[in-house]
């Protein structure tokens, strides 16, 4: 429909009247003519004709018999394949009093669809603490659920509904996100605020590859997080994010907003963060976050590297390592000593991280979100080091922080 809405709008600003000092003028200006006859007025060197010339009746082969357009006709496709695939999830967790005793309270939250067996994707949030899952299909049906594992730092979960049945548990298609673009059509279902079963809003992708921090006690960062306009709310968290041909491409998650409701800012896990940690999860009930078993360090920065006199100034200084970090085997060592910055007692000689394979390293985040985003448990890393004033690489095998 673009295409004619470029025309219309082309279509008013010529048809607006001018004077005849004013076709002069345009045509001097413009049309590199003398004449100052409106008849003689050059549109050609202008605007291509072929603009103009689509007939009106093409524009009405696009709305059918209902007066539904192509556009629409795309999201009601959507909306009819995907949302059987949608599930409503209700949690039971109990929390404390202020005299300590435990009463139960409810939660709300989306789910979809991965399997025939009743595999169930949603947002670790929406299940943390649950002592009791029930989900609801769009057909009203409800099956108790179980967590079969998560994937804490994604904010990702997989449960399995009891029962489930070739015939009702239909599994979405997973797209692809790695190759998204801002712009283009964005579909959401879900059960927002726990009341509206089954609920479409459809937006655009409004930014990629954000990074969105956690505001509770896990405080932790998700990158590569997907944002957009398409009304998210509270009880949306674990379902689907779709592209215009159903497949999904994201886990709603969060929202920005000072109301807690719909801002027009909202932010969803990329799929592709889902396919890498589902085998992990199926198979060990939690993802194996890769790491180089580094339990402490210390960012160094100019000031930092002045006063302790190192000969870099960026990095990270060890302090601790776990007892089975690859580092050991490879002789990288922790802190040897003590020392006092800035009124701060802190522990000093430890080699210092600045880049691994390549990529630099400044601070703890630096480090979790490179491994957390590029490798998997098993892979190998160059790590670089500096130890008093030598550069030096080790190459070792990244482990679970499980």
């Amino acid at each position: 429909m673009r295409p004619l809405i470029i025309l219309f709008s082309l279509t008013l600003l010529l048809a607006i009247p001018m004077s005849k000092e004013q076709t002069v003028e345009a045509q001097n200006t413009f049309g590199n003519t003398t004449s100052d006859s409106a008849s003689d007025l050059q549109l050609a060197p202008l605007i291509p004709n072929e603009i103009f010339s689509p007939p009106m009746q093409d524009a009405t082969q696009l709305i059918d018999a209902l007066g539904l357009d192509f556009a629409e006709k795309r999201v009601i496709n959507v909306y009819e394949t995907v949302s059987p695939s949608v599930v409503s999830i209700t949690t039971q967790t109990y929390v404390p009093t202020f005299f300590f005793d435990l009463v139960p309270q409810d939660g709300a939250g989306s789910g979809f669809i991965i399997d025939d067996s009743g595999h169930i994707v949603t947002n670790y949030h929406v299940i943390e603490g649950a002592t009791e899952l029930l989900i609801t299909l769009s057909n009203g049906i409800s099956f108790p659920a179980d967590i079969v594992g998560t994937a804490e730092r994604s904010d990702l979960a997989i449960i399995k509904a009891r029962g489930a049945t070739k015939e009702l548990f239909v599994p979405v298609t997973l797209g692809d996100s790695l190759n998204l673009k801002v712009g283009q059509r964005a579909i959401a279902i879900g059960n927002p605020f726990g009341e509206f079963g089954q609920t479409l809003t459809t937006g655009v992708i409004s930014a990629l590859n954000r990074s969105l921090q956690t505001d509770d006690s896990r405080n932790t960062e998700i990158n590569g997080v997907i944002q957009t306009d398409a009304a998210i709310n509270r009880g949306n968290s674990g379902g689907p994010l779709l592209d215009s041909s159903g497949r999904v491409i994201g886990i709603n998650t969060a929202i920005f907003s000072p109301s807690g409701t719909s801002s027009g800012i909202g932010f969803a896990v990329p799929v592709e963060t889902l396919i890498k940690v589902l085998p992990d999860i199926l198979t060990f009930g939690q993802y194996r976050s890769p790491t180089l078993g580094i339990r402490n360090a210390y960012i160094i920065n100019p000031e930092a590297s002045q006063l302790l006199d190192l000969s870099v100034e960026r990095g990270l200084l060890i302090y601790r390592l776990d007892q089975n970090s690859p580092l050991i085997e490879k002789g990288v060592r922790g802190a040897q000593q003590e020392a006092i910055l800035n009124n701060r007692r802190i522990f000093i000689g430890g080699d210092i991280i600045i880049a691994i394979d390549g990529n630099l390293i400044e601070k703890q985040s630096d480090l979790t979100t490179l491994l957390e985003n590029n490798y998997v448990v098993g892979d190998s890393v160059t790590v670089t080091l500096v130890r008093d004033r030598d550069i030096f690489d080790v190459t070792v095998e990244l482990i679970s922080n499980n």
